[in-house]
């Protein structure tokens, strides 16, 4: 091999297969409709196990066929929510972690954790409420497009981000809180309580589950643009 050749600049190698984010990104998507249809199927079983006991007589007016028949509908409701969540999230910490190593090849200096805290962050207590967040503040902004004038910052709405999360904090925040109410309901006041929330915490998972689309969306479109 001649001198030259030695000298000469290799390009750089793409730190991720544009083919494989795309794949991940169909599928996170499709995870997440698929959650939130999952919680459309439990709000239909919480309305209608609602409207069984949302009587000052309580269970009066329900047959003892009607109330079980309710009770297993919302179960079901509920394993499935179960199952669809944790694929999700597994894939989605898959494409969150490539889309980090994307964005650190892009700007190496946004970042004071290596890209392995794209997994291990998600599965810290207590840490897991802001540093994920974090992270995708620092892929946000590295995916950002430049300018047009010299000098000036970029010009970067953070919107998306912050509303994925906040939704996000906020449907986990009222999960526990529904489950805690579950727990400690003893009589059918608090039983239909409990299945008030409940509802509330699906509709809210629903608004939540399109937030994060936008967001994964949006990230993968800029990540892909400034890679190109």
């Amino acid at each position: 091999m001649s001198a030259p050749s030695l000298l000469r600049p290799r390009p750089s190698l793409p730190a991720v297969s544009p083919g494989a984010s795309r794949v991940l990104l169909t599928a996170v998507v499709a995870l997440l409709a698929a959650v939130a249809l999952s919680d459309l199927f439990a709000l239909y079983a919480g309305a209608r196990a609602y409207a069984l006991i949302d009587a000052d007589a309580g269970f009066a007016f329900a047959s003892e066929d009607e109330l079980r028949t309710a009770d297993l509908l919302y179960r079901r409701a509920g394993m499935f929510q179960a199952s669809g969540f944790l694929l999700c999230a597994a894939v989605f910490i898959a494409w969150f972690h490539r889309m980090r190593r994307a964005a650190g090849s892009l700007a190496p200096d946004a970042f004071g954790r290596g890209s392995g805290w794209a997994i291990g962050a998600w599965l810290i207590p207590v840490v897991n409420l802001w540093l994920p967040f974090r992270i995708a503040v620092g892929m946000w902004g590295a995916a950002a497009s430049p300018s047009a004038t010299p000098g000036q910052p970029f010009r970067l709405s953070f919107w998306p981000v912050e509303v994925w999360w906040a939704l996000f904090v906020l449907t986990r925040l009222c999960d526990r809180y529904t489950a805690w109410l579950y727990r400690h309901a003893e009589g059918v006041g608090e039983i239909r309580d409990a299945l008030f929330q409940g509802m509330l915490s699906d509709a809210l998972d629903v608004v939540a589950a399109a937030a994060a689309v936008h967001f994964a969306v949006r990230l993968s479109a800029a990540v892909r643009r400034r890679t190109a």
